[in-house]
């Protein structure tokens, strides 16, 4: 699609134009959500809560695993979101060391809060995109989406 002269964006203007766009839509994002959820939660804590609205209630280590986290960081994103009444633990069966967490009734409220956010986000993108550009945007995310998965986790920097 050809760009207008008169259409300026100061993202399109650097040479990495796509790593520009991407770090502006996500700055974008993330400035909504923390609008919408002001709880403070990090990336790694969403991503918690998440997949127990995803899957239910799960093991630390299951989520470890699930998320590609080492329990001891599994261990401090659930004592964060514990502190926070986002999630709550109990003994799994007679071996009492064994936890499973589940969302509770506030982290609930908390997800149903940045799901209207990333609703109100769609219909914002639909209300400037035609039908066919939709298609493709949604295509296009998918794609860099599943590349982006495939290669990995970057290693962690250093503190």
């Amino acid at each position: 699609m050809p760009v207008d002269e008169n259409d300026h964006s100061p993202v399109l203007d650097w040479p990495d134009g796509v790593e520009n766009a991407l770090a502006h839509l996500t700055c974008v994002l993330v400035a909504r959500r923390t609008r919408t959820t002001p709880e403070r939660v990090t990336w790694q804590q969403y991503d918690v809560l998440e997949m127990l609205r995803l899957r239910g209630p799960m093991t630390p280590s299951a989520l470890s695993a699930a998320l590609s986290v080492s329990r001891p960081t599994m261990s401090k994103a659930l004592r964060v979101l514990k502190d926070q009444d986002l999630v709550t633990q109990a003994a799994l069966g007679a071996d009492r060391r064994e936890q499973t967490t589940s969302l509770t009734a506030t982290g609930r409220e908390f997800l149903d809060r940045a799901a209207e956010c990333r609703r109100d986000n769609a219909r914002i993108a639909e209300s400037v995109l035609t039908p066919d550009e939709q298609a493709v945007f949604a295509a296009l995310c998918g794609r860099v989406a599943e590349a982006i998965h495939a290669a990995g986790q970057p290693a962690p920097i250093p503190s």
